[in-house]
């Protein structure tokens, strides 16, 4: 497995989670609860910036791993 591939993993499986996290977020009556939900959403957010970044240098960088 490539380096591309597996920060690609890393992305989609993450983005999963964040998915599962605003679910949470969602179903939770309790405030606090909530916000460390919303703080964690923001974490992944970020995180999942920083891969899509990474990947897009990755591709320009090797241009086989592009679309893998």
């Amino acid at each position: 497995m490539t380096v591309a591939s597996q920060v690609k993993q890393t992305l989609t499986t993450l983005k999963g989670s964040q998915s599962t996290l605003r679910l949470y977020a969602l179903q939770t009556r309790n405030e606090e609860t909530k916000l460390v939900y919303k703080e964690a959403l923001e974490t992944t957010g970020t995180i999942i910036n920083d891969l899509e970044r990474r990947i897009q240098t990755l591709e320009y960088q090797e241009p086989q791993y592009k679309g893998n």
